[in-house]
């Protein structure tokens, strides 16, 4: 008596391997949100106290600044992911300035900026921030435009309140994120607050507020 063959069982689909994994969940993704650029990705490697904005802040954040940045100079101190900076340029800055100092966060900054084709507007210097803003920058150089996005815990708002003149413009508007309601930074004055989460985030102008939002 002949038996039908068995016939063969599929066989498993391969699994990634573990270096692929680790490689996939070590790479983040934000979108810009608006301007030319928006729904472009950023990618950015898990760092510590790195915590990009998240899109409807950013939202809120440009509604408040307006969509066009054209012919302002923008400084990204904590750039991280490099989303504020990146945003501003998508809006038309004219020249923007991201400091990092994590070397694989860095790296994504550049290969993001090269997938955007954003050289020519954008500065990337390796820094540490205390040593960049401690610099006094001639007038022409100084910026319109500051994101200010902090590791938490560690007295960042007091120690900004001094390097602001050296960096901003008299006119400059700051946005500064940070884990508590703030009402002011040194010279500057919130005029513009919201909350998302345990984030407070603040839009400051120099002088005395219209009153804030």
């Amino acid at each position: 008596m002949s038996f039908p063959k068995k016939r063969p069982e599929p066989s498993a689909p391969s699994r990634p391997s573990a270096g692929r994994l680790q490689n996939q969940r070590a790479m983040n993704s934000v979108r810009i949100v608006g301007g030319a650029w928006r729904r472009r990705v950023l990618r950015f490697p898990d760092s510590e106290n790195l915590r990009p904005t998240p899109d409807r802040v950013r939202e809120t954040l440009f509604n408040w600044l307006g969509q066009d940045l054209s012919g302002l100079s923008c400084l990204d101190l904590f750039a991280g992911s490099g989303a504020l900076g990146f945003e501003a340029l998508s809006r038309g800055a004219e020249r923007v300035v991201m400091v990092e100092r994590a070397p694989k966060v860095l790296a994504a900054i550049r290969k993001n900026a090269e997938t955007l084709l954003a050289a020519p507007r954008l500065q990337i210097i390796e820094s540490d921030a205390v040593k960049f803003a401690a610099r006094t920058l001639p007038p022409d150089r100084r910026f319109d435009v500051l994101f200010f996005d902090p590791p938490y815990g560690e007295a960042w708002v007091e120690r900004l309140a001094s390097f602001l003149p050296r960096l901003a413009r008299d006119d400059a508007r700051v946005y500064l994120e940070a884990e508590y309601a703030l009402q002011t930074c040194g010279d500057w004055t919130t005029v513009r607050h919201g909350r998302a989460g345990r984030v407070h985030f603040h839009l400051m102008k120099r002088g005395d507020g219209d009153g804030v939002e």
